[in-house]
């Protein structure tokens, strides 16, 4: 990857699924911020636990990509707000994203072998699809900051092939 590219991700990553609905009708560069780097390291740590728990090679593949892209993401946001001279702001949808993400792993927690897989490899095609759509049409028409603005539309372009990346692992686990 690139790092416009990687930015772009950074800031698209910290979108979450649901918590997105509750946000605020139009998020400032900085909660946009804090949410793409939220919802990179939410999902770095699902990746990870993915990692300790399948044995399944495409899913291992899967959630290997979603810890180095997403950490390399969340690298590049942090180098985009130190460059922007932005703070992050922690703001509801960044707090909702952590505690259904933590409910979610709860859940992942309890479960093993083809069940943890489908269920994982199923949280993440909706955490793509929400996160994609979060871009579309939140996101990315709040960002005021140009330079932000284009990183996330790049980003979105990435996400979206995380997104069939693991539409295709879903689809061979059936």
């Amino acid at each position: 990857m690139h790092i416009r590219p990687i930015a772009a991700l950074a800031a698209l990553c910290l979108l979450g699924a649901a918590p997105l609905a509750q946000a605020a009708d139009m998020p400032t560069d900085p909660q946009i911020a804090h949410i793409a780097y939220t919802a990179g390291a939410l999902d770095v740590d699902m990746g990870r636990l993915a990692i300790s728990k399948s044995k399944n090679k495409d899913v291992l593949d899967f959630a290997e990509s979603m810890v180095r892209d997403h950490e390399a993401v969340n690298v590049q946001a942090l180098d985009l707000v130190k460059k922007l001279n932005v703070t992050p702001e922690d703001n509801a949808t960044s707090k909702a994203l952590t505690d259904a993400t933590a409910a979610e792993r709860a859940k992942l927690e309890k479960l093993d072998g083809a069940a943890f897989d489908k269920a994982y490899v199923d949280n993440e095609v909706a955490y793509h699809k929400q996160v994609n759509g979060a871009l579309e049409t939140l996101l990315i028409p709040s960002a005021q900051n140009a330079e932000l603005k284009s990183l996330l539309e790049t980003g979105l372009k990435i996400f979206q092939g995380h997104e069939q990346h693991a539409e295709t692992v879903a689809a061979g686990l059936k």
